[in-house]
């Protein structure tokens, strides 16, 4: 059944609002080293928290934040909160990146075929 219009322009905004917290969550230097932290394996908030001198409410809302963009899933086991990277956490950030690196790369490819098409100053 082909796709209708307005299912597809209902999934183009909601894929842009997805790309937006994702970009939104790696804005920060402290989500993103948060982010190299737990490519290690997962952690407790204590353990994300301890390099980066904050207290851990301010830890928690950028969890939450890391959390919304898809990127962190968390896990409560008692009254210890642990979080780890979300599978393809940024398979949707490289996707944007490689759609709009072929694009420009085609502009380049195309540039070299027609100045490769054009005669040497020194022949002219």
């Amino acid at each position: 059944m082909p796709t209708r219009p307005a299912s597809r322009a209902r999934d183009a905004v909601q894929h842009s609002a997805r790309l937006d917290r994702l970009f939104q969550a790696l804005a920060d230097a402290s989500r993103r080293q948060m982010i190299d932290r737990l490519s290690a394996g997962p952690a407790s908030v204590s353990e994300l928290a301890q390099p980066l001198e904050m207290a851990l409410p301010s830890v928690v809302k950028h969890l939450a934040v890391l959390e919304s963009g898809g990127i962190v899933l968390s896990e409560k086991r008692g009254r210890v909160r642990t979080y780890r990277i979300a599978p393809d956490a940024l398979a949707l950030v490289e996707g944007w990146i490689a759609e709009r690196k072929a694009r420009y790369q085609s502009q380049f490819d195309a540039l070299e075929r027609y100045l490769a098409s054009q005669p040497d100053e020194d022949e002219a």
